[in-house]
């Protein structure tokens, strides 16, 4: 019996680490009750425990009371949904410091990982990618239209399982943020928010009106319950440690006037009343009412202050990249430049930082916003699109990360003071009374700085932070990358020999029923935006008839046809002709086409294609851009300097939603339809439907296809979709350079561009998990006419991997996965250049650099070196930056 006790007692003085009393003194109860009965041990049901340093007394009975019994031998909430006495619950709450946990301030370190950005089988390895990588929290939004594309209809299979991604983030021992919304901007189709929500009576989005906040009340609690239901939040004893409500509205707000105001309000009591029982936050609301904390989106948040004195110092979002545009460049941030973010954002006090994008991914389907973003969602994180980490970005952040959380206690208690050196550098000291911890700072974007601190001479390169865990060694500087560049190379389809082998059949799209004869399924005597339809596809056909008589005063041997577009693609036929196409890029949201055209006397049949590319995500009042055809459509005669109008746009219009492939699903393998043609391919022919099978291509490295040739439309692996294409669409020309990326000053996604004069994006990623051992089907739509002959499948690989380690640091040299080959470069000293350009520099060690690599890393997946002159001999320079580069072929 005694022993028992003892073990009782054990298992309470672990429990003290729980800083709710109430909670202690129950689950100390609940396990003793279930101790005694584990043991046979005679105990009444109302005998009473008396809990250790507490005078709470429980019993079997009282705690039956309290709302639980006994299940498979353990106590159990008797509501599913309750929150408020669950014995596993994590109390979440925070101070003008921090976020805490169980009483005890916590310095957070996020990534967000959009589930529906990736398959459901990659989440376990990007999860545990990010954990790897340091990161103790992972951050989502929750996409509204998504799970409810058509009202009160839900979707939460496949990788739109929000309860399986967050069971898999608690899997792994990470914390999660749940940022509902349900308004999420993130580059997604109409930021988020289903297209019925526009065409319902009476709505206004974003403000207080009483049709949008039902519907907006509706969802968030269908999704709070969801959570509850399955134990999610920490007060339950789940991963989510903070919700978030509304999105950026404060970028916005002035737009609505006082509605705007007013909705804030309802918003944040809204959130209030679901009763979580964890923070809720809201992004870029500087007047965020109470409870809500305020956070900061940006580049830099080192600046940000919060609303509220007991509000911690919070970044919801630090662009780690940027999202790319049909015709734009590929933009890059350095990884130096984003350390010195985050490293000046907690110098500058603050505790909580989460990267967006930690995974960027893939925009499937139609689920890409904008207009014109492409369906790669790369953002440039530090995993890529495919799921790989991102070099060096992911490991120089690792090391950050190691150094940050280190010092944790230190930052998060101690007495700050920070000392301004001039010329943009400043000492700022974290003092306990066990420990201090200085951060060095260089805000110059020109010019290194040393400083005399303490009796001792650091040296801090341009726009860089160090980090002295004991105020007096350097672990960490921003601009010293000690960690591999890797370079991704694509390799060929092995299991079959690609294109050559792809054999494609082929079918036209039928447009014969709306070029020729107009016909409709729904008609109108106006030009309707193209939303009415609900987004249920890109494609809307806009048909009318003109009847002209020779007398007509339009009627001229110089006719055109004039379509104010709302900047999306438009294609517009003229008695089953085509005449002519149009489109616009990212930002423009109209453009007037006009071209020729020859009518006949009689009726004329007009037939415009509207095809969307992504729903406006982002602005003030978003929601009201028009999409399609806002017109007016007008016909204009010419008879000298004479011109005469006729406007079409109060005619009859025709309606057809979608094309007739689309709706028959030639791209399933389940379609009925057998008309596919083997002879007579069509090249460079528009609206054509191609199919074809391949192999699955050896190994488990990330697959991409090739689309190099096709022009733009949409593209199904096994009947799903991975999303639009458009190589066609060539990047800008201008804006690239072939000097290395200078990571000094502050960044815009105008600095550090490649690809120019490149298609926009060539390569789609497919999934492992949409393809099958044996035999697969690719379907494409192609819209504007290519050459499918050159379509193959390629997997991604790291080619060549170049390491990197200062003076006495170890350097880490990984072909993840696959052997190393060859040492094509290595040197001790100065070296210059950049990975796949390295030269030796006016200093070099004494001993053969590539010949000690060579030995220590040629047939292994991975080595170690230390970069010290004791190895690599002396470089005879004296110089304090020394270090080691080696370029080594996979």
């Amino acid at each position: 019996m005694g022993h028992k006790l003892d073990f009782a007692d054990l298992m309470f003085n672990h429990l003290l680490g729980i800083t709710n009393r109430k909670k202690q003194g129950l689950v100390y109860a609940m396990a003793l009750t279930r101790l005694f009965q584990f043991y046979d041990i005679p105990f009444e049901d109302e005998t009473e425990i008396i809990v250790p340093t507490s005078d709470e007394t429980y019993s079997a009975k009282t705690i039956r009371q309290m709302g639980y019994h006994i299940e498979n031998g353990e106590w159990i909430s008797n509501d599913p949904l309750d929150i408020d006495e669950d014995v596993s619950a994590i109390e979440v709450s925070h101070d003008g410091r921090a976020i805490t946990i169980d009483g005890e301030r916590k310095l957070i370190l996020s990534g967000s990982i959009h589930y529906p950005r990736s398959a459901a089988q990659m989440w376990p390895d990007l999860i545990e990618k990010a954990k790897e990588g340091g990161l103790d929290t992972i951050e989502t939004y929750v996409f509204w239209n998504a799970h409810e594309a058509v009202r009160r209809q839900y979707d939460f299979s496949g990788n739109l399982d929000l309860i399986r991604f967050l069971k898999t983030v608690k899997d792994h021992g990470l914390y999660a943020v749940l940022r509902i919304g349900p308004y999420v901007c993130a580059e997604w189709n109409y930021g988020g928010f289903p297209v019925w929500l526009h065409n319902m009576p009476g709505i206004e989005l974003r403000t207080a009106n009483t049709v949008y906040m039902n519907e907006m009340q509706n969802f968030t609690t269908l999704i709070v319950d969801m959570v509850k239901k399955e134990k999610l939040f920490a007060s339950q004893g789940g991963p989510i440690i903070l919700a978030q409500i509304e999105n950026e509205y404060g970028n916005v707000m002035e737009a609505y006037g006082d509605g705007g105001k007013a909705y804030v309000n309802w918003c944040a009591n809204m959130a209030d009343s679901l009763h979580i029982g964890v923070p809720w936050i809201m992004c870029q609301q500087k007047d965020a009412p109470q409870p809500m904390i305020n956070t900061c989106n940006g580049f830099y948040c080192d600046d940000f202050t919060p609303n509220n004195p007991n509000s911690p110092k919070m970044w919801t979002e630090n662009w780690t990249g940027w999202f790319k545009n049909w015709g734009g460049k590929d933009p890059h941030r350095t990884a130096e430049d984003l350390a010195f973010s985050v490293a000046r954002f907690f110098q500058r006090g603050g505790t909580f930082q989460n990267y967006y994008m930690y995974h960027g991914g893939t925009n499937f389907g139609r689920t890409s916003g904008g207009p014109y973003i492409t369906t790669s969602y790369d953002y440039d994180a530090p995993l890529d699109e495919y799921g790989n980490v991102n070099q060096p970005k992911w490991g120089h952040l690792k090391q950050l990360h190691q150094v940050l959380k280190s010092i944790e206690k230190t930052l998060t208690h101690g007495d700050v003071n920070t000392t301004d050196y001039g010329n943009g550098v400043s000492v700022t000291i974290y003092k306990t009374n066990e420990t201090s911890s200085c951060f060095l700072s260089n805000t110059n974007e020109t010019t290194d700085a040393t400083v005399n601190f303490q009796g001792t001479k650091y040296t801090i390169p341009a726009w860089s932070v160090s980090i002295l865990p004991d105020c007096k060694n350097e672990a960490y500087n921003t601009a010293k990358v000690n960690t591999q560049t890797s370079l991704m190379v694509k390799k060929w389809n092995e299991a079959e020999n690609e294109p050559n082998e792809l054999k494609w059949v082929w079918r036209p799209e039928n447009i014969d029923d709306t070029v020729l004869h107009g016909k409709g399924r729904i008609s109108a005597n106006r030009i309707v935006d193209q939303k009415v339809a609900d987004d249920v596809s890109d494609y809307l056909w806009y048909m009318t008839s003109l009847n002209l008589d020779k007398s007509d005063p339009v009627f001229t041997d110089n006719m055109t046809i004039r379509v104010n577009g709302s900047g999306h693609v438009l294609h517009a036929y003229v008695n089953g002709k085509l005449v002519g196409s149009e489109w616009a890029t990212y930002g423009i949201f109209n453009y007037v086409f006009e071209k020729k055209v020859k009518l006949k006397p009689g009726k004329n049949q007009i037939s415009l294609l509207s095809a969307a590319v992504g729903l406006q995500n982002y602005g003030p009042k978003f929601d009201l851009k028009q999409t399609g055809i806002p017109g007016p459509v007008e016909i204009i005669g010419r008879k000298g300097d004479e011109r005469i109008i006729k406007d079409l746009s109060s005619h009859k219009w025709r309606y057809k939603v979608s094309l007739n492939g689309i709706e028959k699903k030639l791209y399933s393998g389940n379609s009925k339809s057998s008309k596919w043609l083997s002879e007579g391919l069509p090249l460079n022919k528009r609206m054509i439907w191609y199919k074809t099978t391949f192999k699955a291509p050896l190994g488990n490295d990330p697959v991409v296809v090739d689309l190099l040739g096709l022009g733009k439309g949409e593209a199904w692996i096994n009947g799903r979709s991975i999303g639009r294409y458009w190589p066609s669409y060539l990047a800008e020309e201008d804006g690239c350079s072939a000097e290395p990326c200078d990571y000094r000053g502050s960044y815009s996604d105008k600095k550090c561009v490649t690809n120019c004069g490149q298609p926009t994006q060539r390569w789609y990623h497919v999934p492992r998990s949409f393809i099958t051992e044996n035999v697969n089907e690719l379907v494409v739509f192609e819209e504007f006419g290519g050459n499918p002959s050159l379509v193959n499948f390629q997997t991604v690989i790291v080619g060549t991997a170049c390491g990197s380690a200062y003076q006495n640091r170890q350097m880490e040299l990984s072909c993840q996965g696959r052997p190393i080959t060859q040492i094509r470069f290595a040197s001790y000293g100065n070296p210059n250049g950049t990975c796949g350009s390295f030269r030796n520099g006016s200093c070099q060690g004494k001993n053969n650099a590539i010949s000690i690599v060579q030995k220590e890393c040629v047939g292994k997946e991975s080595c170690n070196i230390v970069a010290s002159e004791e190895i690599f001999g002396s470089t005879g320079c004296g110089g304090s930056d020394d270090r080691l580069v080696v370029e080594a072929v996979c």
